[in-house]
């Protein structure tokens, strides 16, 4: 069982999922058209939205499957080496390059030594790379983060008749959501969340933009 401090995404994981989400529905609310939208024109734009974030989601969640089990077949194909390193030099290349490198520059050579013993004395993994039940969990919240950042911006056109304001509403729920999405991106790299926050909804807007002219 997983401990419930490790998070299963990261917040820059959950951010990007749910900006994927959001930018990929706004394409279709975007493309609708105020002045000769009808029922069946919402109708058809909001089946199209939810079908495209579900597709996009499975997608995006099998892509991230793939993606741990590639990190996992890094990771022991670095223990592999360092284990087997011709000389005590190679081994802390090999464990400093695996390092963030922050945390290089306060490790002396001593303390890569270190690990390179224990790391000799370790038994071997198991051949081939598994995914964990933490990467399914993951997964799974991947394709509802993509899924779910439909509804918010699909819920106006359900709930008023009039396409206009349907499409107001609408817009300023999508600005609010990128705005909320920067201030967090802002605090998580330490930056000034409103100053972030204004600057995602730029760069949602012309991405959803330059999707749409290109046909997306």
């Amino acid at each position: 069982m997983m401990p419930s401090s490790v998070r299963v995404l990261d917040p820059s994981e959950r951010i990007a999922e749910v900006l994927f989400g959001l930018i990929m529905v706004l394409t279709f609310t975007g493309s609708l058209s105020i002045a000769d939208a009808g029922a069946n024109d919402v109708r058809v734009m909001l089946i199209g939205a939810l079908g495209c974030n579900l597709a996009w989601g499975l997608i995006d969640a099998v892509l991230y499957l793939m993606g741990c089990l590639a990190e996992r077949g890094r990771d022991r194909q670095t223990y592999r080496a360092v284990r087997h390193a011709a000389d005590p030099e190679q081994a802390r290349r090999l464990i400093a390059a695996a390092l963030p490198p922050i945390l290089v520059q306060v490790f002396e050579p001593e303390a890569l030594d270190r690990a390179h013993l224990r790391l000799r004395h370790l038994p071997m993994p198991m051949a081939g790379a598994r995914l964990s039940a933490s990467d399914w969990r993951g997964a799974c919240g991947v394709f509802f983060l993509v899924f779910l950042a439909t509804f918010p911006v699909a819920v106006p056109f359900l709930l008023v008749e009039s396409v206009p304001t349907a499409m107001r509403l609408s817009n300023g729920v999508a600005v609010l959501m990128l705005f909320a999405a920067g201030c967090a991106y802002g605090r998580l790299v330490g930056r000034r969340p409103a100053a972030w926050g204004v600057s995602m909804v730029a760069l949602g807007s012309a991405l959803v933009a330059l999707t749409i002219a290109l046909g997306g």
